[in-house]
This record gives structure tokens, C-alpha cells and sequence, in this order.
């Protein structure tokens, strides 16, 4: 393993659950400002390729509430992420930056609690 692949796993493996969602959050938001900006430069396979990335973050966070001991919040937190993977779906097929955009709000949202939380 190289000393920088040692470097990112190391980062990743010592982090608190908080912290790494904020991560999770940060990354999705980053793979789709890349999906819009390829959206305005008519870069089909770059928008796919990014809005595909979110949605593997999105579908991550999804799998991973616990919703026995998160209760509503889960719950409601389920809600969002199974819209927004829809809403991208859409942008995808659609070429939609509007709705890469409404979920970059609703990521960013949320990402805002996370991050209160992990401090």
C-alpha cells in the first residue's frame, strides 16, 4: 500500500460516525457540482458518471440508518435520501441542472446539522 493510500484510510478509519457523514455529505455535493458544470458543458458521460457517484453516497447514508434506534429522524431521513435518488435520476435522464441543484441544497441543509453535531 502506498504511503498515500495508507494516508486516506487512515483519515477515513479514525473518524467519529459524525465526522464521517459530514464526509459522505461533502463528497456527494462535490460529485454533483462536477455533474452540473458537465451538464453546461454538454459532457454527458462526466453528468452520468457524477450523478451515479452521489447516488452510490446517497444510497450509502440510506443503508446505513438505523431505524430502530433513529425512530422519526430515520425515518424522515429515508424519505429524503429515496427523493433524492429519484430527483437524480430524473436530472440525469432529463439533463436537469435544477434538480442536481435542489439536491445540492438539500445536502447541504442537512450537511449544516451534521456538522453542528460533530464538532
Amino acid at each position: 500500500m502506498s504511503m498515500l493510500a495508507a494516508y486516506k484510510e487512515n483519515t477515513v478509519t479514525t473518524q467519529s460516525g459524525e465526522r464521517l457523514v459530514v464526509m459522505l455529505y461533502d463528497g456527494a455535493v462535490r460529485f454533483l457540482k462536477i455533474a452540473q458544470q458537465a451538464i453546461t458543458d454538454n459532457d454527458f458521460e462526466k453528468k452520468s458518471t457524477n450523478i451515479t457517484k452521489a447516488q452510490g453516497v446517497i444510497n450509502e447514508l440510506n443503508v446505513s440508518l438505523d431505524m430502530e434506534t433513529g425512530g422519526e429522524i430515520a425515518g424522515n431521513l429515508r424519505s429524503l435520501y429515496l427523493f433524492m435518488n429519484r430527483h437524480l435520476n430524473q436530472a440525469n435522464l432529463t439533463c436537469d441542472g435544477q434538480k442536481v441543484q435542489d439536491v445540492i441544497n438539500l445536502l447541504e441543509d442537512l450537511n449544516q446539522s451534521w456538522k453542528a453535531i460533530a464538532k
